[in-house]
């Protein structure tokens, strides 16, 4: 008879240069990737770039590079570049997420779009795509190595904008089961929490496959760390009033749960398909009460349980016990909804005067 135990992860006692809170080479980030804003000359769209970097950010990604690299036996300090790369690259989604959203806040300061207009941000934003390629030459790799990273980063990126695309015609194609969404939030999330991983792997020496299969394995994050942010969303946790997603008509894992539970629920669809401008506070309340109260909530909490649970007891990351710690520590912090202090203050908020980009 065969066990149907799974795999339960090795407890690891993380060093504390292979952990999120660790802020070793931090700095060398935070100027790379001014460096890579400002390019050989400074110039109006590198000045953008470095307006939106400089105001801050939780700087997940650039510290899973890092934490990656020392989990995977390499100094923090050989991933700089590609911890650069990968924030820059994030960042400019969030220029492009804003302009498509409408949001005119982020970070407590105003977008891009606002403070220069739709053409100039997509520029700004448009460089951001480009930038990280450039930042791949300065790692101290072989061409091998260099081309599978270049490659990492295009796949994965273009990986990450099918599913930004995929999320918003959801509603519009009526695909609003867990499946499709699923692999939206894959795409549009979990690629850029896999980006770090992938890259300190192919640095410190694993194959092309084992790089990626280690990586895929922090996709699930990416899902985990959607829904968390779904759930936030309720609570006006994410800078916006309670409810920003309904008022967007964005297909939520709430909306999700909510019509797996409660199939014949045309009031949400016909919610989520009214303009904002017409979407009145007690329509969301009552939405949000309909989540909590017909069991919507609990339903994502349960599968953040049961994501959590499948990165407890990966057979992949078994293999590297330290990057499994790493990854059981990144899964913790999601599921616990820890807020931005537990990864230290982000750079301090300077003004183009007091940034090399002019």
């Amino acid at each position: 008879m065969k066990s149907s135990a799974q795999p339960v992860a090795q407890i690891v006692h993380l060093a504390p240069e292979a952990t999120l809170t660790s802020t070793t080479a931090m700095p060398d980030v935070e100027e790379a990737m001014l460096r890579l804003a400002v390019g050989v000359r400074p110039e109006f769209t590198g000045a953008m770039v470095c307006q939106h970097l400089s105001t801050g950010g939780k700087r997940l990604r650039a510290r899973l590079a890092l934490a990656a690299a020392a989990a995977l036996g390499i100094p923090r300090q050989s991933l700089v570049p590609w911890a650069a790369a990968v924030e820059v690259l994030h960042n400019a989604t969030l220029a492009h997420d804003d302009i498509q959203d409408g949001d005119w806040l982020r970070r407590d300061e105003p977008t891009l779009w606002v403070r220069h207009g739709l053409g100039q941000a997509i520029n700004a934003g448009d460089l951001m795509l480009m930038l990280p390629t450039i930042a791949v030459a300065d790692l101290d790799v072989d061409d091998a190595t260099r081309w599978a990273l270049a490659h990492a980063l295009a796949v994965r990126s273009a990986a990450t904008v099918r599913g930004q695309s995929q999320e918003m015609a959801l509603l519009e194609d009526e695909a609003l089961g867990w499946s499709t969404y699923i692999e939206a939030v894959d795409g549009k999330t979990g690629q850029l929490l896999a980006l770090p991983v992938e890259g300190a792997a192919l640095v410190a020496g694993r194959s092309v496959a084992q790089s990626r299969a280690l990586a895929d394995a922090f996709r699930t994050l990416g899902v985990l760390f959607q829904l968390r942010d779904d759930l936030l969303d309720l609570y006006a946790d994410k800078g916006r009033v309670p409810g920003g997603d309904l008022r967007e008509g964005k297909v939520s894992a709430l909306v999700v749960a909510h019509l797996e539970l409660h199939p014949n629920s045309t009031w949400l669809l016909e919610l989520l398909r009214t303009p904002a401008a017409h979407t009145s506070d007690d329509a969301i309340e009552a939405a949000i009460a309909s989540f909590v109260e017909g069991g919507a909530v609990q339903r994502v909490l349960e599968r953040i349980e049961e994501l959590g649970h499948e990165v407890r007891t990966s057979p992949i990351l078994a293999a590297e016990p330290h990057l499994h710690g790493l990854a059981l520590e990144l899964a913790d912090w999601i599921a616990a909804k820890a807020p931005t202090p537990v990864l230290g203050a982000p750079p301090a908020r300077a003004g183009l005067d007091a940034l090399p980009c002019k």
